[in-house]
């Protein structure tokens, strides 16, 4: 019987293989630009398309090898043994095999790696302009490098008064000899020029005045590009636009002027968002969220907030509820400084005592320095609270005074940066409590650790340590004293479960606290992330640190990300449990966990 072989349809499966160059950057963006490995399984094909993608792929290769210093080197590839150019390779693609699939080779050599021997500008510029090319001589001669050089000029001659400046693509004079290259960058930078009308385009319901505090470019200023792009991030940080973006002149105005045109884009003025959570601890709650982003005009916030929760969960006792209203006044008497005025009712049904309270707030706060705010306010508030079978009303008004440090790239994700925020709270009891006044201490700290610069593995670390002086334990409205155990303390716990007890097992709280975490988060994919993380905390009758002991909790979590934020879901367990913490808590919410 005679066997016929089978031989491949079109298109033809291939295999890859990239030999090693020595030099691993290199080696990575070979594979990078690769669209033979890149789309061989998304785009299949014949022999001519296959034959004018390995073509295509060893112009990129030389380009790749010219990115970085390489000007000499040479990209062959090869399909089936046979180079590109003969002239049977597209009969031996055709009638190849269907298996194993036809072998393409690919090799590159580098050649010797060219260096910078000078550099030159031609043209009229400032006797320091060389140094904003930010390259120096004898440098490996990489062409994206003298790319960035020549926009890194250009910007530099903005940001000196040359609005008009054009910086040509760089020319380079190969000598072989030497394996160096001569580069040099011709310029018209024109004259200085100063700022000439300044208009704003696309304002509705935002007031001129809003826009006019926020801009402090005037015309007839040098003109500066950077601080045309402080003027508009600082009007995109007002939150009533969605964008903001700038259109510098292209010629100078009857006065040699450059004008400038800020292009915004307002925000909805109203928004709405519903949310929920869920953790084995407190429950289930679902929230409701309104907001009216410019209320009069001025980029002032309306926000109205309702809540249910704790629906199920082992360390409650019934359903509570949250309502509030917040108004929030920017540039309050000045630029930076915030007016905050709430009010809020909520019902809380805890192992650890039930409250039903009305609380106020007025706080002012100030932007100190990009990363620094402060704050100081008047919270007056009155409580009715139940623990261990005893019913007390409360009245009492907190002085909150506190800084917060800020550098974080995210709210619900940050990978990078920290937060400190120390705050101390005197708080005077009119009613309810043995002691007068008492003041709580607190010093909260974050911090996020980058292990690369997309932000896919990060390692976060936080710490809490907590003082309350003035007033005995039992003296304190339990609400106010410190709890430990849940998502914001010590994963694995039940909700304020770590601390002292009363005989029945329920949580007393404490007057001092202390708690550290570290978690490892890791990317997997575009949007599948995992956690593994360790929490350890104390809550102490008395003074800090002097009694309390440490409780341990440790565990593993999911992450989905999404455009808003990453949808979190942490499983953990108590790894030294005391009586009544529980044996394990699941966590599922919006954003990491800290």
């Amino acid at each position: 019987m005679m066997v016929i072989p089978a031989y491949a349809a079109d298109p033809q499966a291939y295999t890859v293989t990239i030999a090693q160059t020595g030099d691993a950057e290199l080696d990575q963006m070979l594979k990078d630009s690769c669209t033979l490995i890149s789309l061989k399984d998304a785009a299949p094909v014949g022999s001519f398309a296959m034959v004018a993608r390995a073509r295509a792929d060893e112009e990129r290769f030389m380009t790749a090898l010219h990115s970085l210093g390489y000007y000499e080197g040479k990209a062959q590839v090869h399909i089936a043994n046979r180079p590109l150019d003969d002239r049977g390779l597209y009969d031996t693609i055709d009638y190849s095999p269907a298996s194993p699939p036809i072998s393409i080779q690919i090799t590159v050599e580098p050649g010797a790696l060219y260096h910078i021997r000078t550099l030159s500008i031609d043209g009229k510029v400032p006797v320091d302009a060389k140094q904003w090319l930010a390259l120096k001589d004898q440098a490996p001669a990489r062409a994206a490098a003298i790319q960035q050089a020549r926009e890194k000029l250009q910007t530099a001659l903005q940001e000196h008064g040359y609005a008009l400046a054009k910086v040509d693509e760089p020319v380079g004079h190969l000598l072989p000899d030497t394996d160096e290259l001569d580069v040099s960058y011709h310029v018209e930078s024109g004259k200085r020029v100063a700022l000439g009308k300044i208009t704003v385009k696309g304002l509705n319901q935002v007031k001129p005045d809003l826009v006019d505090r926020h801009l402090r470019i005037a015309k007839g200023e040098p003109f500066k590009l950077s601080d045309i792009e402080k003027n508009r991030q600082d009007l995109q940080a007002t939150g009533v636009f969605s964008s903001v973006r700038t259109r510098i002149g292209k010629s100078l105005d009857s006065q040699q002027q450059l004008p400038v045109t800020f292009i915004v884009s307002e925000r909805l003025r109203h928004t709405t968002q519903l949310g929920a959570a869920y953790s084995t601890d407190l429950g289930a709650s679902f929230s409701s969220f309104w907001q009216n982003r410019n209320l009069l005009g001025f980029g002032e916030q309306l926000n109205f907030t309702a809540g249910i929760t704790q629906i199920g969960g082992n360390s409650t006792t019934g359903i509570g509820y949250n309502v509030g209203l917040n108004f929030i006044k920017p540039d309050f008497l000045q630029l930076d400084q915030t007016l905050h005025v709430s009010l809020a009712a909520i019902k809380q049904s805890l192992s650890t005592y039930d409250q039903d309270a009305v609380l106020g707030e007025v706080l002012l706060s100030r932007k100190l320095t990009p990363f620094w705010t402060g704050g100081i306010g008047i919270s007056p508030e009155q409580s009715t609270i139940t623990q261990a079978g005893e019913t007390h009303d409360y009245t009492l008004v907190s002085l909150p005074v506190s800084l917060k440090y800020d550098s974080t790239n995210s709210l619900l994700d940050p990978t990078s940066g920290s937060i400190v925020t120390p705050s101390v709270t005197p708080v005077v009891a009119l009613t309810g409590s043995e002691t007068n006044t008492f003041v709580i201490m607190q010093l909260s700290a974050s911090t996020y650790l980058d292990w690369h610069s997309q932000g896919r593995s990060v390692l976060a670390l936080r710490g809490l340590l907590g003082d309350i002086v003035g007033a005995g334990r039992f003296d304190l409205p339990p609400d106010k004293r410190f709890y430990g155990g849940g998502s914001n303390t010590v994963r694995g716990y039940r909700y304020q479960s770590i601390g002292p007890q009363f005989s029945d097992g329920n949580p007393q709280g404490g007057k001092a606290i202390a708690t550290a975490t570290i978690e490892f988060r890791q990317r997997l994919f575009e949007h599948y992330g995992i956690v593994a993380f360790t929490d350890a905390g104390q809550v102490s009758p008395d003074t800090l640190l002097a009694s309390g002991d440490w409780r341990v909790g440790a565990g593993i979590g999911a992450r989905y990300y999404t455009g808003f934020g990453p949808l979190r879901l942490d499983f953990a367990l108590p790894v030294n449990q005391q009586s009544n913490s529980g044996s394990f808590e699941i966590y599922i919410g919006l954003g990491q966990a800290f």
